[in-house]
């Protein structure tokens, strides 16, 4: 099971049009099997088919041998810097494209919606929705809203029903302070993003929600990008100003994290299983940004792992994650 694929619709209206403000992304298909994700008139990324044809993509899975993948929204379509009345009707209109997706998908497809954290009661609301009517698993957030980190106190009441409703969280970068820092596409995609995950990373361990929480499961991207390698220092500081139970509360925190396996070094996958535990590392590809046979698959299956560790990899965990015994059907 990939954990980390997305997923966007191509029958969005167009928000830019309506609205008025040219940052409402839109997908518009092309020819010879890509189409552009467009922002206003303005190209923002360029897409294969697969990120809006869902035969297209159950075709690549089967190719790949990948049974089931969850699909989450693009980031860009996380629009956290709009009104929380409109950001909650683009995603209801998303939303509800995502679950139309899953169900044509003949049990290959989980949905993850995204909300509008911008708002916190519409963003409660909106998860409600999507998996009591909807039938979608879980819930694609950002590393940050706005200005606020995730151990805000306005969220707090957001991560409270996600754990009270048993929802898992998919916590993925966005266009946050670390990524605006870059100066150049390289420096956002690298260590921006890796970053910014950090930054989420050490709100929910270091904030309190986790401890207040202990129903909560949450999954990092990319890894939990630069977390594992700064907790060290992170938690040496944490005892400097507590006593050793902070670094306690704060190891078992951390460990109740799961992090997909995109990462690309073997060194740096062996610091997930030591950091995290092999029970709490999924399979994730990026995916269609990403090929299905890149780096995480590649590390997840080739670093002297038993073969039980493998297979939790491979499925197991992600199904601990989503609390199902069984999702999805076999590739054809």
């Amino acid at each position: 099971m990939d954990l980390h694929t997305h997923y966007m619709p191509a029958g969005l209206p167009s928000f830019a049009e309506s609205k008025g403000d040219s940052r409402w992304p839109r997908l518009v298909p092309g020819s010879g099997g890509q189409g552009e994700i467009v922002r206003g008139t303005s190209t923002f990324r360029v897409v294969r088919q697969a990120c809006w044809d869902i035969t297209e993509r159950i075709s690549e899975m089967d190719r790949f041998g990948v049974d089931v993948q969850v699909i989450s929204p693009v980031p860009v379509s996380l629009t956290y810097w709009a009104s929380g009345p409109d950001a909650a009707e683009f995603a209801r209109i998303q939303n509800d494209e995502i679950a139309e997706a899953v169900r044509g998908s003949a049990g290959r497809l989980i949905g993850f919606a995204g909300v509008p954290l911008q708002d916190t009661d519409l963003a409660i609301e909106e998860m409600r929705r999507v998996v009591g009517e909807l039938g979608l698993h879980g819930i694609e957030i950002g590393t940050v809203v706005g200005t606020d980190e995730l151990d805000h106190e306005r969220l707090r009441p957001f991560f409270a029903a996600a754990a009270r409703l048993g929802v898992p969280l998919l916590v993925h970068p966005i266009d946050g302070p670390c990524i605006g820092r870059s100066a150049d596409p390289l420096g956002a995609f690298s260590i921006g993003m890796l970053t910014d995950t950090a930054v989420a990373a050490r709100a929910l361990v270091c904030g309190g929600v986790l401890t207040q929480l202990p129903d909560l499961r949450v999954c990092l991207c990319h890894g939990g990008g630069s977390f594992p390698w700064i907790y060290p220092r992170l938690r040496f500081g944490a005892v400097l100003d507590g006593d050793d139970s902070t670094g306690d509360r704060l190891d078992a925190d951390l460990r109740r994290l799961f992090v997909d396996s995109l990462v690309f070094d073997p060194r740096h996958y062996a610091l997930l299983t030591e950091r995290f535990g092999t029970d709490h590392v999924v399979l994730g590809t990026d995916y269609p940004f990403f090929s299905l046979d890149g780096p995480g698959p590649d590390l997840a299956m080739e670093n002297g792992l038993s073969e039980h560790d493998r297979a939790a990899i491979r499925g197991r965990n992600a199904l601990d994650f989503l609390q199902r015994e069984h999702i999805g059907a076999a590739r054809s």
